[in-house]
């Protein structure tokens, strides 16, 4: 028997998951979380033999639930969503531990496959995931994603220092970087850019 908490902002796409997978193998659905924040609250509380996590979740996304997660328990193992495969987003997963990566259009019998191998302890990646990834042609370095990131969010230069720890003429640096490489002239329309190339 493997358990699962399972996390995503889409009601349908969440209940139906949660009655299809139990019928498809051996899974328990230890509790449904509908965005990032309460995913974490709930994966501290059970702790599942795996967290399925939506990626693009409205507040905390699942990129950032999964690092919120890691700080207090590294060992979880986790399977992320998504319906939109945006090239750069699986190396950042990677680099923050999580062991599967799988499409939402999937068939739930593979979804339960996939959970019931990674609770063996193995890794799976969706291979058309992995195929965006290595054709990735993104000339902005992370930083210079986090910052964009941070701007189409709506933060200013000091907000987005205080918040991705940097000083402010560092984050202006890592702007310039990003305007030049995307040849825009404001930060909200390199991050418009970069977000229009399926970047952030």
């Amino acid at each position: 028997m493997t358990t699962i908490v399972l996390t995503d902002d889409e009601v349908l796409l969440r209940k139906a998951l949660a009655a299809l997978l139990p019928l498809e193998g051996d899974i328990t659905v230890l509790a449904e979380a509908e965005d990032g924040e309460t995913a974490v609250e709930a994966t501290l509380k059970h702790r599942p033999d795996v967290l399925v996590v939506d990626l693009e979740m409205p507040g905390v996304d699942g990129l950032g639930a999964v690092a919120d997660i890691r700080r207090t328990r590294p060992e979880q193992v986790i399977l992320m969503l998504t319906r939109h495969a945006r090239p750069g987003v699986l190396r950042k997963a990677l680099k923050l531990g999580v062991q599967g990566f799988v499409s939402k259009s999937a068939e739930p019998a593979l979804i339960t496959s996939v959970i019931t191998s990674l609770h063996a302890g193995k890794r799976w990646i969706d291979p058309e995931v992995s195929a965006l990834a290595v054709i990735d042609d993104c000339p902005l370095t992370d930083r210079e994603l986090d910052v964009l990131r941070a701007t189409g969010k709506g933060y200013s230069v000091a907000e987005t220092a205080a918040q991705i720890h940097l000083a402010e003429g560092t984050v202006r640096n890592y702007l310039s970087n990003a305007m030049q490489k995307t040849q825009t002239r404001t930060r909200h329309e390199a991050a418009r850019y970069a977000r229009e190339h399926d970047w952030l």
